[in-house]
């Protein structure tokens, strides 16, 4: 186990870095090329120093991340233009739709006198299979774009940790990459693998423990900013619920905490399950 840095770097006020504070920013005017190359470098560079064991140094880097106005720039455009649900509006009743708008939320986020405070989520439901319905959390704008910005600070430290055959919610890969995994494995006349287990953890969003969470992501500079919105609560029918556990389905930063949790529990339970010694293999899409 890697010893987690003594210095503490919560990070609940964010000041600004990568780019003059005074500058006047149009919308239409930022180099989109720069900023994304700026914020892949920085995420690259999170990815190296956790490989290689360096928490003091993957922590510096996160904490560069959440400064940096690349990433805040590049969260803007990722909620308000390229995410399917820009135009659904939290508690708020807020969306950001012009480049004047969209502007103004980048000041936001880098005012120094604007003290963070995570707001309860909207639940809203959508149809399952079987005549179910799930529930989704929509958190307002503002939450959205902070939560935009830890995901590039805290993904890359644990893709660098992720078992190579987990497959849900990480960048890059989806289920049909876990389809074709099995298929590579169950093959031919005498397949590598006799039987595949399919399995699913019942209210796996609804119940997971706050506590382990932060306790997974130890000393991470965006810590208290986490803990913030999984108290936050919910607000279904005007009335505000606490949440004890568990965390909404809907915001960007749902799933980017929901494997170093989930992996570890299945990976426990495996072991009780099957011959893990035998040549026991796990194929996650979910």
């Amino acid at each position: 186990m890697i010893p987690e840095p003594k210095d503490k770097l919560d990070t609940t006020a964010i000041t600004v870095v990568s780019g003059p504070e005074d500058e006047t920013l149009v919308w239409r005017q930022v180099d989109w090329r720069r900023a994304e190359r700026e914020v892949r470098r920085l995420r690259q560079r999170i990815f190296t120093a956790s490989k290689a064991g360096d928490l003091v140094r993957v922590r510096r880097l996160q904490k560069l991340m959440l400064r940096s106005r690349s990433n805040t720039l590049v969260s803007v455009r990722r909620v308000t233009e390229r995410n399917a649900g820009r135009l659904t509006a939290g508690v708020d009743g807020e969306v950001v739709l012009t480049d004047e708008a969209k502007e103004q939320l980048v000041s936001r986020v880098h005012d120094p006198a604007d003290v963070f405070n995570a707001m309860p989520v909207r639940r809203v439901f959508i149809p399952k299979p079987g005549g179910k319905q799930r529930p989704l959390g929509i958190p307002v704008i503002l939450d959205r774009v902070h939560q935009a910005r830890v995901v590039n600070a805290l993904e890359p430290e644990w893709e660098a940790r992720f078992e190579p055959k987990s497959y849900g919610f990480r960048p890059g890969r989806g289920c049909h990459d876990a389809i074709e995994a099995i298929f590579q494995v169950a093959k031919g006349k005498n397949p590598q693998r006799m039987w595949v287990l399919d399995a699913d953890l019942a209210g796996a969003f609804d119940r997971i423990g706050h506590d382990h969470i932060l306790n997974q992501i130890g000393s991470f500079p965006g810590r208290e900013m986490i803990r913030a919105w999984l108290k936050a609560g919910v607000v279904e029918n005007g009335r505000l619920s606490r949440t004890e556990e568990g965390t909404p389905q809907g915001g960007l930063c749902a799933a980017a905490h929901n494997p170093p949790y989930e992996q570890r529990w299945v990976m426990r339970s495996a072991g009780s399950w099957g011959p893990v010694g035998a040549g026991w293999q796990s194929e996650r899409c979910a």
